[in-house]
């Protein structure tokens, strides 16, 4: 007997919880935020039902209607058009959120008329009461002509019952919300004898969207009978009036909201936070206290796990046979990854401080707030959420900007995003900081070093902004937009939300940059463990003669032979090529490596200098912050991490474009080779230009 599988497209406007209502169907821990954007692509997932059924469940971005006017909002329409696509729905569930029901049954109405077999959710429940909402439920679903889930994402009712409508689909009314004959009879009695065995809601959104449909070729219809694109525009207002007349209809029997009971605490708190003034206020306050929680707060676990690996490679080296084996674990991989890991604390906090932001509201009420500003850059505020976002990764941020519906606002977006501080920063940041400048307070409560970290990420924005600037001059793109966002209610942040957020975020760090890390401290370990000539395989040889006027110890004589295979390796030899290059900035051999290696991914710098670090030293128990303090030049016997070449290095990662995955989705995303070479070319050059003056004015 085999077992039903079926597709189950979820769908609705942007922050009415789907991705809440995907987590709770799948088990699936997707970012749940509470503003727009989230889910720029279809996320699937699977879900058991009852009576053995299995789904297909699709997370589709969130759109306001089938009429698109950004990239994420036609991936919802070309699912919804194409029968032959795998993933066509056999059920489309929309989600909608009680306190917004007017706006979110616009989309409702216009899927309804595809045919397609529609439940609707009523998210939210939870807040009915306080709100003083009340709703005629067997009303409402015989209007409506479906079947209605009420549940809470949050609490998660009636998701048992949503599975049940899921799985009786099939028993659900295919009746249409509004005959599209209504919207001009003419028109569309033409256009229904020309093609009578096609859909005529769908040839319309053919005829209207860039998207194909079925055989027949997009221009085809069009040729055959269309109106002017003011027209056509013209007719899509029309559509929306008498849709918008439907569902007043509909709600004005259904829906009861006692206005005594609804509380006024969001609007008070939108007067204080988008205040011209007080909210620039504010949200630079919650930066100060993200920063400084970020180093006050991660201190200890960060010693702890660096204490940690820095023992287990001392134990692998002295309880493991000697060999090559015992070389790769205790001074490459171990090493390599702890140079990373124990950064998790930091990142974690900051995962944190972002999702309680996403989570209660206040993202959006930022969003708003930084519009103003963005407008004389050529942005919009929209443009804040890639840009905000970019601070957990680049290549999710970039995706995000598929919302914007115009096309230069977005190209700029994706060019100067990379400029924002992403979390494969925080590592070098981090271990640099910690290095070169003090932990002292300032007026007794500021720690100088979280102080240090937030210039840098307002740094990396602010540089976001001034080059949005220059490229609205330089690209002769016209443009005229105007600005919606929603504002979504007020909330405490779930912590369930919270702590899938955080865990999944760190995870991925975790994931990726370990690949990454792996990879690449084995490849480093081989370099730095073998060379070619003599000044490589006879390095004790050539020691001793160098060294016989000295009295060196047994300790002090294995770390100058070791110096000496590691510049002599096949690694020393390559550094040696760059570090011309690389020495005006105040950089070695050793850190030339590291800044090449970085570019598969930033937080490698740290692991690469671990791992090279740790080739052929004896003191296997010394940590990584330990063995870059002690870190000195052969010629001058200064510290090689001083203040100069610490804030040359800060600056550089601040501006260099050190990853190739961003440069990777930064072609996928404006499908050319010009943006991304553009990208790689103005900031590594920015970040060259800038470390250099910073090294030589500070030295």
């Amino acid at each position: 007997m085999s077992v039903e599988n079926i597709n189950v497209a979820l769908i609705g406007n942007p922050n009415t919880g789907k991705t809440s209502v995907f987590n709770q169907l799948t088990g699936l821990n997707q970012q749940v935020g509470n503003y727009p954007g989230i889910t720029v692509e279809k996320k699937i997932g699977f879900c058991k039902l009852p009576h053995g059924i299995k789904a297909n469940i699709l997370d589709l971005p969130g759109t306001y209607s089938l009429n698109a006017s950004s990239m994420d909002e036609s991936v919802v329409i070309e699912l919804l058009l194409n029968k032959n696509d795998k993933l066509y729905p056999d059920v489309a569930v929309v989600v909608t959120d009680v306190e917004n029901l007017k706006r979110n049954l616009l989309i409702y109405t216009q899927i309804k008329d595809l045919e397609i077999p529609t439940i609707l959710v009523i998210n939210m429940a939870d807040r009915m009461e306080t709100k003083g909402i009340t709703l005629d439920i067997p009303l409402l679903e015989e209007k409506l002509k479906t079947k209605i889930a009420l549940i809470s994402s949050r609490k998660g009712t009636g998701i048992e019952d949503l599975k049940n409508l899921i799985v009786s689909y099939k028993t659900l009314q295919h009746e249409s919300c509004l005959n599209a004959l209504e919207i001009d009879p003419e028109y569309f009695t033409g256009l229904q004898k020309l093609f009578p065995n096609q859909l005529l809601y769908k040839l319309w959104l053919v005829i209207t969207q860039d998207v194909n449909f079925s055989n027949l070729d997009r221009n085809e219809i069009r040729n055959a009978y269309t109106k002017s694109h003011s027209e056509l525009k013209r007719l899509q207002q029309k559509e929306t009036i008498k849709r918008y007349q439907f569902i007043n209809n509909v709600l004005k029997d259904t829906l009861k909201i006692d206005a005594t009971m609804a509380k006024d605490i969001r609007a008070k708190l939108d007067r204080v936070l988008t205040h011209k003034v007080w909210g620039y206020v504010i949200f630079t306050g919650i930066l100060f206290l993200i920063f400084q929680s970020i180093f006050s707060w991660s201190t200890i676990p960060m010693d702890f796990i660096d204490s940690t690996f820095a023992s287990l490679s001392s134990w692998v080296a002295q309880e493991l046979p000697s060999g090559i084996l015992t070389d790769l674990l205790s001074q490459g991989i171990i090493p390599g990854i702890g140079g990373v890991i124990i950064f998790i604390p930091q990142i974690a906090f900051l995962f944190l401080f972002i999702s309680i932001l996403e989570e209660s509201g206040y993202m959006s009420r930022v969003v708003f707030l930084m519009d103003k500003i963005m407008r004389k850059f050529g942005l919009s505020g929209k443009s804040v959420v890639p840009l905000i976002s970019g601070t957990a990764c680049a290549i999710p941020a970039i995706m995000a900007t598929r919302n914007i519906e115009n096309w230069k606002e977005r190209l700029i977006t994706i060019l100067v995003t990379p400029f924002t501080t992403c979390s494969a920063r925080l590592p070098v940041y981090a271990i640099i900081i910690s290095l070169v400048i003090p932990s002292r307070r300032v007026l007794g409560i500021l720690n100088l070093q979280g102080l240090t970290l937030m210039f840098l990420y307002v740094l990396g924005f602010g540089t976001a902004i001034l080059s949005a600037y220059i490229l609205n001059k330089v690209l002769k793109l016209e443009t005229k937009t105007y600005f919606v966002v929603e504002m979504p209610g007020y909330k405490l942040p779930l912590l369930k939300n919270v702590g899938i957020n955080v865990v999944e975020k760190t995870k991925a760090f975790i994931v990726g940059a370990g690949k990454i890390i792996l990879a690449i401290s084995v490849i480093l370990w081989f370099l730095a463990s073998y060379g070619p000539g003599k000044d490589f395989n006879e390095a004790e040889a050539i020691v001793k003669e160098r060294t016989a006027e000295k009295q060196l110890n047994q300790v002090q004589f294995e770390n100058e032979v070791a110096s000496q295979k590691l510049e002599n390796s096949y690694i020393g030899i390559m550094g040696r090529a760059i570090e011309p290059a690389i020495a005006p900035l105040g950089y070695d051999w050793k850190i030339g490596i590291a800044l090449i290696s970085s570019f598969a991914a930033r937080e490698v710098f740290v692991g690469t200098l671990a791992t090279i670090y740790s080739v052929g030293d004896s003191d296997n128990e010394a940590t990584i912050k330990s063995k870059m303090k002690q870190e000195v030049d052969p010629e001058t016997g200064s510290r090689i991490f001083n203040f100069a070449t610490g804030i040359s290095l800060l600056l550089f990662y601040a501006f260099a474009m050190q990853c190739a995955s961003t440069l990777a989705i930064t072609k996928k995303e404006t499908n050319s080779w010009k943006w991304p070479a553009m990208q790689l070319v103005f900031m590594s050059g920015l970040a060259y230009l800038v470390a250099l003056i910073a090294y030589q004015i500070l030295k």
